[in-house]
């Protein structure tokens, strides 16, 4: 006889106490194998798929695309046994889809409800939402598809610019812009009556129109961990010019030579390395309860890397025990992992210093908000051509702007300004690094 088990959403780690729902990988009645991914979610560190802990059929799902569930909710239930996993011969199973997102199924089984609808929730297997039919729409990315879901906007009325029509996040960024285009409004959500009354009716509001975008996911992540560093951290910011011409030059070298290339980011994490190594103070936390700076041994060093998502930090754990050509493949990994969603809570949390390389958004300098509950960021402008005063003459060198955030509770100005002058120094004249080797 098959027996009924319910999987609950586990604890994703690093403190997460809720994920959302972004596409559901099983549908009722279809038959999982142990550790079976059932579902993707976001957290407010990455995108997670969720396998299953038991084999059987899925009797029921727990909340709908787009709605947020607390760890420890009831997530599926399984029926396990011998009976539960022969073929159930009413319905057809999952298949995969070309595109990437749905299934085979008839297409009275397969249903998409929008977020702002009130959807009861399953509770033996069934629902009471009407089904609503449509056939596969060329989506890849559940993020396109969710952004879409939010702002009311129909797919499946869209031709993609992708490869075979697939649809990209900038066909529903236009498809948005061009409803809100003046001439042609976008259509009013739909109010409930109003009830009577005896006050008149107060005149048409000339407001202007206003798009309210939910604080949740790693955009809420951001936002919280920037606020609470403003506000628990007193910061400070210190910057300086430097000819970064012969770093430049050492890195053409170092990759002429042949074998793996390195990157720029991994020759200026390791100037951060060793100047942490120098001044040790900066690698360090406040623990507020206990009044104490806690120093820490191990470099985990983050940088900052934008993606769909928004702004994630993700952490190369032991950056001061590798050499320059590990940091590049370790940075390569974790980029690309970033741009794909596929990082996990731990690649994402543990940092103890930041490398924030916004030269590549084309901008000079920046005053960086530390990364909570680190001690400092330092941030990296763009390289450019200009006049420089080169061994007593005027000469075009590569110059880099470097600015240092840090926690005024670590330490002062001077510890400040010698990590600082200490990475120009490693900037401009390489052979300086060769001291801490």
């Amino acid at each position: 006889m098959a027996q009924v088990l319910e999987f609950r959403l586990p604890d994703l780690g690093e403190g997460l106490t809720e994920a959302e729902i972004v596409r559901w990988l099983v549908e009722v009645g279809d038959v999982v194998a142990v550790d079976q991914p059932v579902v993707e979610v976001e957290t407010a560190k990455a995108m997670v798929d969720v396998p299953c802990p038991y084999a059987g059929v899925v009797t029921a799902r727990f909340g709908e695309e787009g709605s947020e569930l607390p760890v420890g909710s009831p997530l599926i239930t399984v029926a396990v046994g011998a009976q539960a996993s022969e073929p159930d011969t009413r319905s057809e199973s999952s298949g995969n889809v070309l595109v990437g997102y749905g299934t085979s199924e008839a297409p009275a089984r397969r249903r998409r409800v929008r977020r702002e609808q009130q959807v009861p929730v399953p509770v033996n297997g069934t629902s009471a939402a009407p089904e609503v039919a449509e056939g596969p729409v060329p989506v890849i990315s559940p993020l396109v598809r969710r952004l879409a879901r939010e702002n009311g906007l129909d797919l499946r009325e869209l031709t993609g610019s992708g490869p075979d029509g697939l649809i990209l996040r900038a066909d529903v960024e236009y498809a948005l812009r061009a409803a809100a285009a003046p001439g042609r409004p976008a259509p009013a959500p739909e109010a409930a009556p109003a009830p009577a009354s005896k006050t008149p009716a107060a005149p048409p509001s000339t407001a202007t129109a206003a798009t309210r975008i939910p604080l949740k996911g790693v955009r809420g992540a951001v936002a919280d961990k920037l606020s609470r560093s403003r506000s628990e951290i007193p910061d400070a910011t210190c910057w300086v010019d430097a000819d970064a011409t012969e770093l430049m030059r050492a890195r053409a070298a170092m990759n002429a030579a042949g074998g793996p290339k390195i990157s720029l980011l991994a020759l200026l994490a390791r100037i951060c390395t060793a100047a942490l190594a120098r001044f040790p103070e900066l690698n360090s936390t406040v623990d507020t309860a206990a009044r104490e700076i806690v120093r820490l041994d191990a470099v985990h060093l983050g940088f900052a890397a934008q993606t769909e998502r928004g702004l994630v930090v993700p952490v190369v754990k032991d950056a001061h025990a590798r050499d320059a050509e590990s940091l590049s493949a370790e940075f390569a990994r974790l980029t690309e992992a970033a741009r794909t969603g596929s990082l996990t809570p731990a690649e994402l949390t543990g940092g103890t210093f930041t490398l924030n390389n916004y030269g590549v958004f084309g901008v000079d300098g920046s005053t960086p908000i530390i990364n909570h509950p680190e001690a400092a960021m330092l941030g990296v402008g763009r390289i450019i051509p200009k006049p420089w005063v080169h061994e007593g003459e005027l000469a075009v060198r590569q110059v880099v702007q470097l600015s240092l955030t840090f926690d005024h509770r670590v330490c002062d100005g001077g510890t400040a300004g010698g990590f600082l002058r200490y990475a120009a120094d490693c900037v401009e004249q390489p052979a300086v690094l060769l001291r801490t080797l």
